[in-house]
């Protein structure tokens, strides 16, 4: 690696000695002047002790705030050495390869120094690129300007409390053989044969026990040796000699992740992402991403799920007896709640009945029984019978979802429809459709001996026999028409999401058919049944209709 100024600063010159005694004589003036101000309720803190300068905090959270950002320029300005500032932040994330770098300002132990300063702890969490989090405590000097405002007081070890003048650090990444990873029958798993897992392999690896995937370490060096004096960070398992050839098995079959990697070549190039996984267990069956590489939308998108959400807000209705498959409820053109939400291409259903406003995936007719949810029920009801917003425990990073009580009652009724800030994904909404269709949740995994700590509750029979029910009309009679002619008893409903005034919405298609729950989404897809929908039946077309 090339030295860069972080790492190999020039040492600063000495001043002359009579120098550093008038500036030292100077300082212990102004001490004992301002040691009266202070005790007078001046300075960094407020009379009385309420707390640290606000306007001294306000600077602290915006220099991390543009440091994390990537401002460094603005970063930098707001320190007492801006250029040498700048330079030292720039190599520091580019020099370690940290990308996106989180820092947060502590609300207390914001101490004075014995120099003046205004001390404010942060907690750095620094992404190593393909190793890891590598996560230290700091603190940010802040100084009281001549002028009046605060700065950063700068020095090296702001960045981090051991960068000095004489050590720096040195990012070591250690070469790894590919992890050995099979499907749930033994068969090797490769990225060449199946694109959409090569950016996983070594994850599955490392989160089950193989050891396997990328290692590495940050290192604190002596800057004029180069010698190691203490390691900060590592990253990755070393191999057990004992097990690092055997190869580790996922739940993963290669049939069926075979048939998702070619079925999302029916997005038409748009990017897309599919899950599919058993109903009985989670056990994810195949998990595809278009593009293949780089981002798993699959697990860790975030999504608005648009219409496919409707299935827990039908749970919430039919558990509380808010409303009945053949009750009727009326599916307007247009319903407003502070703003005007209308169906799929303006579609209206006057009379309808709530099947049909299900099968047709009618958003006015929904939004209309928003006075029967409490504020909030409908994200207790996602988490208490789905485990959305949980924590989820499936053998690689995830996004478990989010359903945020509404602030307002436009965002209730968008979320009646899945929309609003409403968040989920691919992996979210099989997991969904699993538990619609059976009763009960189970987390999804794809490595065996996850760590479960998620706490649901089964959904009545009669709900789920309602459910099924739906689904089954919204392929025979419905939106998901698509899937009619496939062998089998398949259930689905297709969604169409909102993203911007500026892009088409996102298609939505889930599924399930014998022990199988399938999600996909297609980016600016339009429509669910029209982008997701053929999909979803490549995938169903192309394996057994049940797995082993």
């Amino acid at each position: 690696m090339s030295d860069s100024p972080y790492l190999t600063s020039p040492p600063r010159r000495r001043r002359p000695r009579n120098g550093v005694r008038a500036v030292a004589a100077v300082g212990v003036v102004l001490a004992i002047a301002a040691g009266g101000s202070y005790a007078a309720g001046f300075g960094p803190f407020a009379r009385g002790d309420d707390g640290p300068d606000p306007a001294a905090m306000k600077q602290a959270r915006a220099f991390l705030a543009d440091w994390a950002a990537g401002r460094l320029p603005s970063a930098a300005g707001r320190t007492t050495e801006p250029d040498k500032a700048q330079e030292v932040l720039q190599s520091f994330t580019a020099g370690l390869d940290i990308e996106k770098p989180k820092l947060t300002a502590a609300d207390d132990g914001v101490k004075e120094g014995e120099d003046g300063t205004l001390g404010v702890p942060f907690t750095a969490r620094m992404p190593v690129t393909g190793l890891g989090t590598w996560t230290y405590e700091s603190r940010l000097p802040l100084r009281e300007q001549d002028g009046g405002g605060w700065k950063v007081d700068w020095r090296l070890s702001l960045v981090h409390p051991r960068l000095s003048d004489t050590e720096k650090f040195r990012l070591e990444r250690e070469e790894t053989a590919p992890p050995k990873v099979t499907d749930r029958e033994g068969t090797s798993l490769v990225g060449a044969d199946y694109p959409s897992l090569a950016p996983l392999l070594g994850r599955l690896a490392g989160a089950a026990g193989g050891g396997g995937g990328p290692r590495g370490a940050v290192e604190l060096v002596d800057r004029a040796s180069g010698r190691t004096v203490r390691t900060e960070a590592t990253f990755g398992k070393k191999p057990d000699p004992a097990t690092a050839d055997r190869p580790v098995r996922t739940t993963l079959d290669a049939t069926w992740q075979a048939a998702a990697e070619k079925a999302l070549g029916k997005a038409d190039g748009k990017n897309a992402a599919l899950v599919a996984l058993r109903v009985d267990n989670g056990e994810v069956l195949a998990l595809a991403n278009s593009p293949s590489s780089g981002f798993n939308r699959a697990a860790s998108g975030t999504y608005a799920p648009g219409s496919t959400w409707k299935i827990v807000t039908s749970s919430a209705l039919l558990l509380k007896g808010a409303v009945a498959p053949d009750d009727v409820v009326d599916c307007p053109k247009y319903l407003t709640v502070g703003k005007e939400f209308h169906n799929v291409e303006t579609s209206e259903h006057p009379g309808a009945t709530f099947r049909k406003d299900f099968t047709e995936s009618c958003n006015t007719a929904f939004i209309s029984l928003r006075g029967k949810l409490d504020d909030g029920e409908l994200g207790k009801v996602a988490r208490t019978y789905f485990g959305v917003g949980q924590e989820w425990h499936v053998g690689i990073p995830t996004y478990d979802g989010s359903v945020p009580a509404p602030k307002d009652a436009t965002e209730k009724a968008a979320s009646m429809i899945g929309q609003g800030r409403v968040q989920a994904n691919p992996l979210i909404m099989a997991s969904v459709t699993a538990t619609a269709v059976s009763g009960e949740f189970h987390q999804p995994s794809l490595t065996a001996g996850n760590e479960d700590g998620t706490r649901t509750e089964p959904l009545p029979d009669e709900v789920v026999a309602q459910l099924r029910e739906l689904m089954r009309a919204t392929v025979t009679d419905g939106t998901a028409r698509v899937l009619a002619d496939l062998p089998g008893e398949v259930g689905a409903k297709t969604g169409t999401a909102e993203v911007s005034d500026d892009q088409d919405n996102n298609g939505w298609l889930v599924a399930h058919r014998g022990n199988v729950a399938v999600a996909v989404v297609v980016e600016e897809g339009v429509t669910g049944g029209g982008s997701a929908g053929p999909v979803v039946h490549s995938l169903l077309s192309d394996v057994p209709e049940d797995p082993s």
